[in-house]
């Protein structure tokens, strides 16, 4: 008797809209990203707030718009990406961030809504009566 854990996963392809809807997922989130760099150092506790509940907002929504993790994890990358390279300095010398405690809870508190947000995502569980396997 054959264990169904033991059998080789079989993957589909992802449909041309649900790529798409991952690549807009991963601009939306750049932009979240880009405005919320520019929206927490303006208050320092609410916009800060903002910022993070926005990055929380869209990672949540198209998780559930999807009903799968990589919708989560699609705007998390384009945020982090966007964030990071914002971080570094130009030629010129200017930059985005400032110095300080709310720049560094801005970066690492957006990483941790992103992992908290993809952990909570809903996941696909199998259907049917074959679920519970020997009952």
């Amino acid at each position: 008797m054959s264990s169904m854990l033991a059998q080789p996963l079989k993957l589909k392809r992802p449909s041309a809209l649900r790529a798409l809807a991952h690549l807009g997922l991963f601009v939306l989130g750049a932009v979240v990203g880009l405005a919320g760099a520019l929206v927490q150092p303006a208050w320092f506790p609410g916009g800060l707030l903002l910022a993070l509940a926005g990055e929380a907002g869209l990672c949540l929504g198209a998780a559930r718009a999807l009903g799968s993790r990589a919708g989560a994890v699609a705007p998390a990358g384009g945020w982090m990406i966007t964030v990071i390279l914002l971080t570094a300095s130009r030629p010129e010398g200017d930059f985005v961030f400032g110095t300080g405690a709310a720049s560094y809870l801005f970066l690492l508190g957006g990483m941790a809504v992103a992992v908290i947000c993809a952990t909570l995502a809903p996941v696909r569980q199998p259907g049917g009566d074959g679920v519970r396997l020997g009952k």
